[in-house]
């Protein structure tokens, strides 16, 4: 990324989520003006760390409707099988999962990783623990998005809450068609997202590999 796009990204209109902070901030601010002038530094500093964390850029599919692309960005911390999330009734056959976890200076945008129909939305409460271990899948708060795609196939995609994050955002309701790159949702101050794919998919990330939501191919479907 050249320093055009780098500034281009930065500069990026932020999230709908992010304005209640930016103007909070910025409301402190004029009111350290009138009263204590180390609140309005911290209104504008709080003000400006907002507008860069709840940035949304545009993103650039890839040409190919046979794959996914990656839901979120961040940092692939682990591909393995496992079990899709129980609230979603899926049972006890384990799928590949590719696990990415969103630090506080990524951005915090979900996408949905190809074109699909939301067949369920659950939401499940649990604890706020470093969303980068394993053990985050199941024991923190999440929330579960089951795709049909266009072959009758399924993935799910999970929003997961972490340290810092106490807040999901779906956007999204049952029954909705998406097409790939489609915002969906949003995590609040660092997360992680899994995403869990049909049996046969072919990785095409490594761990420790950096994702762009919406434009990183992470795997191709099964062949017909």
């Amino acid at each position: 990324m050249n320093l055009a796009e780098t500034v281009q990204s930065v500069m990026s209109p932020p999230h709908k989520a992010g304005y209640p902070f930016i103007l909070g901030g910025i409301a402190a601010a004029l009111l350290g003006l009138l009263f204590w002038h180390p609140l309005a530094w911290a209104g504008v500093i709080f003000a400006l760390f907002c507008l860069y964390f709840f940035r949304d850029p545009e993103r650039v599919l890839p040409p190919r409707a046979d794959v996914f692309v990656a839901p979120a960005d961040g940092r692939v911390v682990s591909i393995e099988e496992a079990i899709p999330p129980a609230e979603l009734g899926l049972g006890e056959t384990k799928l590949l999962r590719v696990a990415t976890f969103l630090s506080v200076l990524d951005v915090h945008v979900n996408r949905s990783p190809i074109a699909a129909t939301v067949e369920k939305i659950a939401y499940h409460p649990g604890l706020f623990l470093n969303a980068a271990a394993d053990k985050a899948s199941d024991d923190n708060e999440r929330n579960s998005l089951l795709l049909r795609l266009a072959n009758g196939k399924q993935a799910v995609v999970v929003q997961i809450a972490g340290l810092i994050a106490r807040r999901i955002l779906c956007e999204v309701h049952e029954g909705q068609n998406l097409t790939a790159g489609q915002r969906f949702g949003i995590i609040r101050f660092g997360s992680r997202t899994d995403l869990y794919l049909p049996e046969g998919s072919k990785v095409l990330v490594a761990v420790g590999q950096r994702m762009l939501g919406g434009e990183t191919v992470i795997a191709e479907l099964p062949a017909a």
